[in-house]
C-alpha cells in the first residue's frame, strides 16, 4: 500500500494484493463464526449421558474410558455431539440415590450406571429415563425380570460374578494347593454379595477347603480385617465383587503382600495394582461394549426390549512379580491356563 498526494491530504491507494488479502481475511473469519455456531448449536442439541459411578474417577477411569471409546466408535463424541453428566460417589454408597436423584432432575437421555448399587439407585429414582447397567447379577438383585426380558427402563450387561466365583476359588486352590483355609473378603451390603457368597460356599465344600469371612463394609475396616485374618492362620484369600473394595485396591493389594498372603481377584484392575491373579470377564470388552446398549436407545429402542448380554470374553491373569514377592511358586499348569502373565 502507497500513498500520494500533494502533502497537504493523501489518497491511499489500494493494491490487488490488499484486496485479495483482506478478502480471504474475511472469509476465513466468516467460516470460523458459523463452525463455532454450528459447533455450538450442535452441542446444545446433543443427548446427554449421565454417569454413575460408584467410586472415584481415578479408580474408575479403565471403565469410563472403555465406554467412551465405545461410543466414539459410533460416532458420538464428547463435548461435540455428545454430553456427559460424571457423577462420582468417591466410595461413599449412601450418596448414590443423592446422585441418581441429580440426574434425573436433569432429565439426561440415558443414565449409565457402574454395579448393583449403582443401577439400583437409578432405578429407585427414575421410571421413565432408560438406564444401561452392567452389574454382577441383574436377575438375581431384582433389577431385570429376566436376561431376555428385562421389562422395566434397565438393561445392560451382567458380569456373571456369581458364576465365576467357584471358578476363582478353584483356581487359587490349584495355584497353592496346600491351602486348607481360605479368607473371603465382602461387603455384605452390596446387592449381589449373597448370590456372590453361594457360590463360592458351594466351591469351598466341593474342594474341602474351610472358609474364614473378612466383613468390609468401609474403608477404613480394611486394615483390621488384615490383622483378624492374620491371627486366624488362612493360607489365602479371595475378594468378592463389590465397588468399594475395587476403589480401595491399592491398600488391599499392599496389605495381601505385607501378609504374604496369595490372593485372587475378580477384576484384573487389582492386577495393574500388583495384585496376584485375577479371573473374570473382560472388564475393558464389556464397557466398550455397554455403548451399543446407549447407541440403541438414543436411536429409539427401549430398554425392555433390549435382552441383558453376557460377556463373552473372559481373563485369567497371573502377575509372577506379585508370586515372587511373596515367596510363592506359581504351578505350570496354572500359568499354562493363564491369558496373560506378567514377568
Amino acid at each position: 500500500m502507497r500513498a500520494i498526494g500533494d502533502g497537504k491530504s493523501a489518497i491511499h491507494k489500494i493494491s490487488a494484493p490488499d484486496v485479495l488479502l483482506f478478502a480471504l481475511s474475511f472469509i476465513c473469519a466468516l467460516f470460523f463464526a458459523l463452525c463455532y455456531r454450528a459447533d455450538a448449536r450442535q452441542q446444545v442439541n446433543a443427548p446427554r449421558i449421565g454417569f454413575l459411578i460408584p467410586g472415584s474417577k481415578a479408580a474408575f477411569s479403565v471403565r469410563t474410558d472403555a465406554i467412551r471409546q465405545g461410543l466414539r466408535d459410533l460416532g458420538y463424541v464428547e463435548g461435540k455431539n455428545l454430553v456427559i453428566e460424571y457423577r462420582y460417589n468417591d466410595g461413599k454408597v449412601g450418596r448414590l440415590p443423592e446422585l441418581a436423584a441429580e440426574l434425573a432432575r436433569l432429565n439426561v437421555d440415558v443414565i449409565f450406571a457402574v454395579g448393583s448399587d449403582a443401577a439400583q439407585a437409578a432405578k429407585s429414582a427414575t421410571k421413565n429415563i432408560p438406564i444401561v447397567a452392567t452389574a454382577a447379577d441383574p436377575v438375581g438383585t431384582n433389577l431385570v425380570a429376566s436376561l431376555a426380558r428385562p421389562g422395566g427402563n434397565i438393561t445392560g450387561l451382567s458380569i456373571l460374578s456369581p458364576e465365576l466365583s467357584g471358578k476363582r476359588l478353584e483356581l487359587l486352590k490349584e495355584a497353592v494347593p496346600k491351602i486348607s483355609r481360605i479368607a473371603v473378603m465382602l461387603n455384605s451390603t452390596t446387592p449381589n454379595t449373597q448370590v456372590d457368597l453361594k457360590e463360592t460356599e458351594a466351591a469351598a465344600r466341593s474342594l474341602r477347603v474351610q472358609l474364614y469371612f473378612m466383613e468390609v463394609r468401609r474403608p477404613d475396616e480394611i486394615d483390621g480385617a488384615f490383622s483378624a485374618t492374620t491371627k486366624a492362620g488362612v493360607g489365602a484369600f479371595v475378594v468378592l465383587t463389590d465397588p468399594m473394595l475395587l476403589g480401595n485396591r491399592a491398600q488391599i493389594v499392599n496389605l495381601a503382600a505385607k501378609s504374604k498372603l496369595p490372593a485372587m481377584y475378580y477384576d484384573s484392575a487389582f492386577i495393574d495394582v500388583g495384585g496376584l491373579m485375577s479371573y473374570g470377564a473382560s472388564i475393558a470388552d464389556l464397557f466398550h461394549r455397554a455403548a451399543t446398549y446407549v447407541d440403541k436407545i438414543l436411536k429409539g429402542a427401549k430398554p425392555a426390549d433390549l435382552p441383558v448380554e453376557q460377556p463373552t470374553k473372559f481373563e485369567f491373569v497371573v502377575n509372577l512379580k506379585a508370586a515372587k514377592q511373596i515367596g510363592l511358586t506359581v504351578p505350570p499348569n496354572v500359568l499354562a491356563r493363564a491369558d496373560r502373565v506378567i514377568k
